[in-house]
């Protein structure tokens, strides 16, 4: 990974934190519970940051000033951890995460209500865990 195991899981415990302080994700049933979404809407792009998305804000900026590769492999970690890359495909995954989401990757990673438990697993699927960055 180009991406430190602390990083990550600085946005786990970040992204728990902003997934808390939103409505709870309605729950649609015969849906895959990832691909419920949540009921309040993120903040929109150009919203200042008021004291309800402070949080959000913050962890948008975080991962906006990460680099490309670093992003990339958060696209990656989600994705594996929600099962659509196993870890053997993970070269594949960060090659597709790069074309697909080469701009607004904070956004997209946002708008994912499991992203951190999603990054968690991703984390287990390479053998690797937040207790090892402690």
């Amino acid at each position: 990974m180009d991406i430190a195991l602390e990083t990550v899981c600085y946005v786990i415990n970040r992204a728990r934190e902003v997934m808390a302080d939103l409505d709870p994700i309605e729950d649609e049933p015969g849906h895959h519970a990832g691909d419920d979404v949540v009921r309040e809407e993120l903040p929109e792009e150009d919203e200042g940051g008021d004291a309800d998305n402070a949080e959000y804000e913050d962890l948008k900026a975080f991962i906006d000033s990460l680099n490309d590769d670093e992003q990339a492999d958060l696209v990656a970690l989600a994705w594996i951890g929600r099962g659509t890359y196993t870890a053997e495909d993970w070269d594949e995954a960060v090659e597709i995460a790069h074309e697909e989401h080469p701009k607004r990757v904070a956004r997209y990673l946002l708008s994912q209500p499991l992203l951190a438990d999603e990054l968690e697993e991703g984390l287990s699927e390479l053998g690797l865990s937040c207790e090892d960055a402690e």
